[in-house]
């Protein structure tokens, strides 16, 4: 293990001294915290701390992140808002093809990468730099995101991982910041844990290996089921062209509204998971997290594409949607394939206007009802289970045994 005098050798090695600022990706977490003394130290040169805010972080949130950068040596912090690109750009679409990675995990953090990365880009050349940092491990998917983005923008960028790079571990930043003199909470290193307004991430010593369970503990926002005491409510959720604009009768803009629906989902204990699968680099990796927004909003949309979809515009939207979830996790959300499942996406939501009313309990979210003016369910020629208006009883009789002669052909073959 590399301690916190090794990385000062590091830090004292001789290294080409270069004027342009390092405009660093910073989140305020550990790893972050520590690039700003140690970039500062290693390159002398000034390091811009830049946070993309896709959380919807309050004011005094804000400042405290700032202050925190000043603190530790930054010679500048910029805040930008990534929300509005977030959405746009791949939250509506995550909405509009009810995207998970393997049908579980609902992509919380890991597709803001992109939007932080293009943002971070555009302050960096305002600032007639190409070098910029970011705090990914070596095993993770996020050093990917970053990377991809950035080259893909700027193919002559310099990016610099220290604790990629330099094969650091939690402790090693720990024991380099403590030294400093910089506090850093227990829970920070015990966990690491990324926030954003389509969900939060957690991962720890639990989640190395398949068996050992996370500690409802260690998930920052939702209580444990059993501990939950809230009483039945019911949310309805106003869709229009498959996006949501409305929660209980009252319009909202897109950031609001998600932010009600993540307030009234961590009340009621909704989206908790553990998604266990395959990495960028092949190996298998696990994670917990927490999904409120996008557990309450697919199971609406849901709702609403199968009243107004087609079976085979649901189905063939399923398998792309899969994909769709794959490549975004995979950082290849700059292949044009990605733009072209984005258009049938949009191409299938036409008609996804109407309102669901969803019914929520102690970690428990199911739908109650759903209308649309598109509504694909006709009374005046069916009524499932009861009657039927389109055709009569000899028709449906001789439909049933034209349907059974495939399976009557496979089945009586000699074997």
């Amino acid at each position: 293990m590399l301690q916190a005098d090794g990385i000062r050798k590091g830090v004292n090695q001789k290294n080409k001294i270069m004027n342009d600022p390092i405009v660093l990706a910073y989140s305020g977490g550990l790893d972050t915290s520590f690039c700003i003394p140690y970039l500062k130290e290693k390159y002398a040169t000034d390091v811009h701390a830049v946070i993309v805010d896709c959380v919807g972080l309050k004011r005094s949130e804000k400042e405290a992140i700032r202050q925190r950068a000043l603190d530790l040596g930054a010679a500048e912090f910029a805040c930008f808002d990534g929300f509005p690109s977030l959405y746009d750009h791949i939250l509506s679409f995550l909405i509009k093809g009810n995207v998970l990675r393997d049908r579980t995990y609902p992509l919380c953090v890991g597709a803001e990468r992109y939007i932080q990365a293009e943002l971070i880009l555009e302050y960096a050349k305002e600032q007639g730099t190409n070098r910029i940092a970011h705090g990914s491990t070596g095993a993770g998917n996020d050093q990917v995101r970053f990377d991809v983005a950035l080259r893909t923008a700027m193919p002559d960028v310099e990016i610099i991982a220290p604790i990629r790079d330099e094969e650091l571990t939690r402790e090693d930043t720990t024991a380099f910041l403590k030294e400093k003199g910089f506090d850093v909470p227990q829970k920070t290193t015990n966990y690491s844990i990324n926030d954003g307004i389509w969900g939060t991430s957690v991962g720890g010593t639990e989640t190395i290996t398949s068996e050992k369970a996370l500690p409802f503990e260690a998930f920052p926002n939702l209580k444990a089921p059993h501990e939950l005491d809230d009483e039945p409510e019911e949310l309805t959720i106003d869709f229009a062209h498959g996006l949501p604009v409305a929660v209980n009768g009252h319009q909202m803009e897109a950031s609001a509204l998600l932010e009600a629906l993540r307030e009234f989902g961590r009340y009621h204990g909704i989206g908790m998971g553990m998604h266990l699968g395959d990495t960028i680099l092949g190996i298998k990796g696990r994670i917990g997290f927490e999904a409120p927004v996008a557990k309450i909003l697919y199971t609406a949309h849901r709702e609403l594409e199968k009243l107004v979809l087609s079976q085979e515009q649901r189905q063939i939207k399923d398998s792309l949607a899969d994909k769709y979830g794959a490549m975004l996790h995979e950082a290849n959300y700059y292949d044009p394939v990605m733009r072209d499942i984005e258009a049938f996406f949009n191409s299938t939501q036409a008609r996804v206007t109407g309102e669901v009313t969803l019914y929520a309990c102690r970690g428990s979210l199911f739908p109650l009802k759903a209308h649309s003016p598109y509504s694909a369910m006709n009374n005046s020629i069916a009524k499932y289970g009861e009657e039927a208006g389109g055709w009569n009883g000899s028709e449906a009789r001789a439909y049933s045994k034209l349907y059974s002669i495939r399976t009557q052909i496979y089945n009586t073959r000699s074997k």
